[in-house]
């Protein structure tokens, strides 16, 4: 039986989603729906599927806990290949934007609104010229993992870290060997993560720090979705591990350039530790109806 989908483009930094409403979680939203919708080609094209869902619509165990605390609506985000992923910062900002179009919420600049997803529930501000997301709280994993990729002739070393999702991020050595980068393969990650990662290629620039902010150029590959143009949580992942790097000293505010524009990244204390919060754009590109 053939269904109509009626769905949303969306993206922020050259990050795209295919985004549609389902409030009681009754589509049938399975693997290979995904990706056929996300498929550039025979579909409609993105890095990712995301379905707007009442948490307590939802039986997976990170919407029930968003339900008991009275968050309305849930992020359910699936990469390009079909996979489920935890988070998406991107993603996550465009989520927003898309549920105040679709009139499903209010929010005036200056005001939050909270959004479940399978890494907990995140807080967006509507801020001047977009929003920003508190990713929560980030950590170190163990290990020193060491990555390799086409066009980069040596494994280096990378650091391992979780903003909610797991990021491996590797510093290099200038812009040419960042742009030499063959990413239309997995960059291999040894240990390799059981989950598999996201890992991100940065460029520090030169002065690091611009009257108090830090700046850095990245590319990145996602799991699940391959090289794309920008990736949320991985500017965040980036721009904590060269603070971590630079030791003492290093500034809380960060700009990230990404193939796709640039994020903005604040680190500020908390309660349960330094949380991570990420800025920038999120627009509506086109809307239609597609036959499933």
């Amino acid at each position: 039986m053939t269904t109509t989908l009626h769905f949303t483009k969306g993206q922020g930094t050259g990050n795209d989603f295919v985004l549609f409403t389902d409030p009681e979680a009754e589509f049938p939203l399975d693997p290979d729906l995904v990706r056929a919708l996300a498929d550039r080609r025979f579909g409609i094209g993105g890095d990712g599927v995301i379905r707007a869902a009442r948490s307590g619509a939802l039986l997976d165990r990170t919407a029930v806990a968003a339900a008991e605390q009275g968050v309305e609506w849930f992020m359910d985000y699936h990469n390009a290949d079909g996979s489920v992923a935890e988070m998406c910062g991107n993603g996550l900002r465009v989520f927003v934007r898309y549920l105040l179009e679709r009139g499903l919420v209010v929010l005036d600049e200056g005001e939050t609104l909270s959004v479940g997803t399978r890494a907990g529930v995140r807080t967006v501000a509507r801020v001047r010229g977009g929003f920003e997301v508190d990713l929560g709280a980030w950590h170190l994993e163990p290990g020193e993992p060491e990555v390799r990729a086409r066009e980069l002739h040596a494994a280096r070393p990378g650091l391992a870290l979780s903003v909610g999702n797991p990021h491996v991020v590797v510093a290099l050595a200038g812009e040419d060997e960042l742009a030499a980068l063959d990413l239309t393969a997995p960059p291999v990650v040894e240990p390799a993560p059981a989950g598999g990662t996201n890992v991100e290629f940065v460029v520090p620039a030169d002065p690091l720090v611009v009257d108090g902010t830090g700046v850095l150029r990245m590319r990145v590959h996602e799991r699940g979705s391959g090289e794309t143009l920008s990736c949320g949580t991985g500017a965040a992942a980036a721009a904590l591990a060269v603070r971590h790097w630079a030791g003492a000293g290093a500034p809380d505010a960060w700009t990230v350039a990404v193939p796709g524009g640039v994020l903005g990244v604040r680190v500020v204390a908390a309660a349960d530790g330094e949380h991570v919060l990420l800025s920038g754009p999120a627009e509506l590109v086109f809307s239609g109806e597609v036959a499933v």
